[in-house]
């Protein structure tokens, strides 16, 4: 064990409710990561607005943060939590998504990957030690290890030596980050790292890797390498065939997921984290997420409706506006509107997460499950 501790509360079937101890606070399970990549949400919420939202956790993006203002910058301002004014626990990712994301932008070879900026095209360099020594700068409470996402579907044969050098790349995160966190100079010697399962849609590499890696001396595990672009049941099958060989003793991260219905599918098989960009990016184009399902706020029909957006809802903007006002403010291209809309997203999600928590806690996830998984999917 390094520096979390993850304590299993319940369990109902596979779902688990735990808590989870860290540098910065303790962390109700199951919790979604409220998703601010360059050290700030999109949609001009700030970290004091985060608190009145039910947000626990904030994630930063290494690869964003490396490029501006510079991890040094961060680190000399003493690192994310003071840069930012958020005192709870912040996850950073390793920069390992870029590996994917920045295809056409990329060369991974043993040492590591070679980028050019997607920013003004300057050549970059970041393997394991790199990411680490980013991370540690940043000094997040959780940092991720450096590996490689692969496309799904991909060859056999390169997902299996792409997992065989995302594991090498891992061993290689665990030394420096313990050389890292023995100086005197590291802002947060407490810094916590969570390893991640790859494979591609190939279930005997998943379970292998997940094998390997669980006897490794890590805070978390993470199953990254899904939602990118296979169906939605290849993934829920992944996690059906992986999580039984995860350690019970650790968190398990999804990462990148998702809609309302895959987080409450994804803590039915075990899923203790989750980030995504949906809420706030679906928000900014006024996208809402609603106990009754999801809405679009242009719509015709909401022209001199005075209800809140979701009558269910107790947030800021459902507190205060009407939905009559909130679709003027976008059709009017005012940022407020965004704004609005983001507000109440995080607070649905956040909430969501809450009212998991409360009927494992009850032992009613199940009815629960059956109930919300479908409804928060419907269109109205």
């Amino acid at each position: 064990m390094r520096y979390g501790k993850f304590e299993l509360l319940k369990q109902e079937n596979r779902a688990r409710r735990g808590k989870f101890i860290t540098p910065h606070g303790v962390i109700e399970t199951p919790f979604f990561m409220n998703v601010g990549t360059a050290a700030a949400i999109k949609g001009g919420i700030s970290s004091p607005d985060l608190e009145g939202l039910k947000c626990q956790i904030e994630l930063c993006n290494t690869y964003h943060l490396h490029l501006r203002p510079g991890d040094d910058v961060i680190y000399q301002m003493g690192g994310l939590h003071k840069f930012m004014n958020w005192k709870k626990p912040i996850l950073t990712d390793s920069g390992g998504f870029q590996v994917f994301s920045l295809a056409k932008l990329r060369k991974i070879k043993e040492e590591g990957v070679y980028f050019n900026s997607h920013i003004d095209g300057k050549r970059i360099f970041m393997g394991p030690e790199q990411s680490m020594q980013i991370q540690s700068h940043l000094a997040s409470t959780i940092a991720m290890a450096f590996d490689e996402c692969v496309e799904n579907p991909s060859p056999y044969e390169y997902v299996k030596k792409s997992v065989e050098r995302t594991t090498r790349w891992l061993k290689r995160c665990i030394a420096e980050m313990d050389r890292l966190n023995s100086l005197p100079e590291t802002i947060n010697k407490q810094q916590m790292l969570f390893g991640i399962n790859q494979g591609g849609d190939y279930d005997d590499l998943r379970i292998a890797h997940m094998k390997e890696i669980a006897q490794l001396d890590l805070d978390g595990f993470a199953i990254g390498g899904l939602a990118v672009g296979e169906p939605t049941e290849v993934m829920y099958h992944i996690l059906d065939e992986v999580l039984p060989f995860a350690p019970q003793d650790r968190p398990r991260y999804l990462m990148g997921v998702g809609t309302p219905s895959n987080i409450i599918e994804g803590v039915y098989r075990g899923i203790d984290m989750f980030d995504c960009v949906m809420p706030t990016r679906n928000a900014r184009h006024a996208t809402i997420f609603t106990w009754n399902g999801i809405t679009h706020m242009t719509n015709e029909k909401y022209k001199l409706d005075d209800k809140p957006i979701d009558e269910q809802c107790d947030c800021p903007t459902c507190r205060n506006f009407s939905r009559s006002y909130i679709r003027h403010l976008f059709k009017a291209g005012e940022q407020l509107g965004g704004r609005l809309a983001v507000q109440h997203n995080l607070y649905f999600y956040n909430t969501l997460m809450e009212k998991i928590r409360d009927s494992l806690d009850e032992g009613t996830f199940e009815s629960f499950r059956n109930y919300y998984s479908p409804k928060l999917a419907e269109k109205f």
